[in-house]
């Protein structure tokens, strides 16, 4: 019997592909982990932006299987970063001919005249790759904003292919011919939010087979015994999804905690009784300090309605236990007044969660430790799955395959 810990995209994965008996064990009363969809008020909300950039068309095929084809809106991605008084268009090291003149050159000479030295992080390397103006007018603060931490503390390949990467050949060419083009270009998203998604795999599973309400307590890797607030279980493999460091405890596995990091996340989710100025944007990014939030999204615009309907997004450090959600709903509120997003509108509904563990920290040490620690669970039959199951960043369609592939390990 293999036993599967969590009914979100990845353990949901695994049980559409794998040929062994199972059971899925879900510590919440309701499936999808994070790719939850909120309807309320007449307002369709994520927990937060669930956009699928698909790269792999079978995989595509595969989980659009079970959702109405003409419900399923393919977008053309539209995202610019809200800079001083002025946009410009996404990523900002592309378009640095938008910024006004002064700012130009500067951006322009320290991107020729840094020398390229060697670096250790991910703060070094975006200080070498595009010279001091470049990262400390956009890709330090804001991802600072993201991560919540100090970006030296981040392993160089933090972001993997995520990371909007450009030569100085792409930036100057982009001058006169905007390519913005990056792995998510195009998304889908179904009218009836990214829960669509969960539910297409979902279906295809043997519903008896899980059991929402059950959280794992322990896990007796010598016994081969799982135990929950419900019960004792034997089993022949676990494939888990929960937060690895979780994993560990639960495993009772000697592991240095100070690896692990990571941070929270507030997301907000607001609808206004009218729609905006923005007609294009799926989302703005914010790398200016004093302004709450380091992204927004635009629902209302992907669906073309007529009310504006936004995410709203807000770091924190791991060990801020007491955000004060009142307080930060009024910030957003005067926030987004202060840059224009909300003039006349009017807030009629209102939807927020803290995600916790929101962003990993990807380090050289969590990098290694990981790869240590999986291969003593794996000689237990104990395999560690997902953006936080393998603590990377990685997009829903990368969970996918990383349970098909480890399906065919099984085979």
């Amino acid at each position: 019997m293999d036993i599967i810990i969590g009914a979100g995209i990845s353990g949901l994965s695994f049980a559409n592909f794998t040929k062994n008996n199972y059971i899925i064990l879900e510590a919440d009363s309701k499936i999808g982990g994070y790719c939850k969809t909120i309807k309320q008020d007449g307002f369709t909300w994520d927990y937060s932006g669930h956009f699928f950039h698909f790269q792999n068309k079978w995989l595509e095929e595969y989980i659009c299987k079970g959702i109405d084809p003409s419900t399923i809106l393919k977008c053309e991605k539209h995202s610019q970063i809200r800079y001083k008084d002025r946009y410009i268009d996404f990523p900002f090291q592309k378009n640095i001919h938008q910024l006004e003149q002064q700012e130009f050159i500067d951006c322009l000479y320290d991107l020729f005249a840094t020398p390229k030295t060697n670096f250790a992080t991910f703060k070094q390397m975006l200080y070498v790759k595009f010279g001091k103006s470049i990262a400390e007018k956009f890709l330090i603060p804001y991802n600072e904003k993201l991560y919540a931490c100090n970006l030296d503390f981040l392993d160089v390949d933090a972001m993997g292919r995520f990371f909007p990467y450009a030569d100085k050949e792409d930036i100057v060419l982009n001058f006169k011919k905007n390519d913005n083009n990056s792995y998510n270009s195009y998304f889908t998203y179904p009218r009836d939010g990214a829960f669509e998604y969960v539910n297409s795999l979902f279906y295809r599973i043997d519903k008896s087979k899980l059991s929402l309400n059950e959280s794992v307590l322990s896990i007796d890797i010598e016994k081969k015994i799982i135990r929950t607030n419900k019960r004792e279980l034997a089993y022949d493999s676990i494939i888990s999804t929960m937060p690895f460091p979780q994993l560990l405890n639960i495993c009772q596995v000697p592991y240095n905690k100070s690896i692990y990091s990571w941070n929270k996340v507030l997301v907000f989710n607001m609808g206004f009784d009218k729609k905006g100025e923005d007609k294009i944007n799926n989302w703005i990014y914010f790398p200016n300090k004093e302004i709450c939030f380091y992204r927004i999204g635009y629902y209302d615009n992907i669906f073309s309605d007529k009310q504006m309907s936004l995410y709203v997004e807000l770091g924190f450090d791991k060990n801020e236990n007491n955000i004060d959600v009142e307080y930060h709903r009024q910030k957003v509120l005067d926030d987004l007044k202060k840059v224009g997003v909300i003039t006349d509108q009017h807030l009629i509904s209102l939807h927020y969660v803290i995600m916790d563990p929101a962003y990993v920290h990807v380090t050289k040490a969590s990098i290694n430790d990981v790869k240590k620690q999986k291969k003593i669970l794996a000689k237990s039959n104990i395999f560690s799955i997902g953006r936080y199951g393998s603590w990377q960043y990685c997009s829903i369609e990368d969970n996918m395959l990383e349970a098909y592939n480890l399906c065919k390990q099984f085979e």
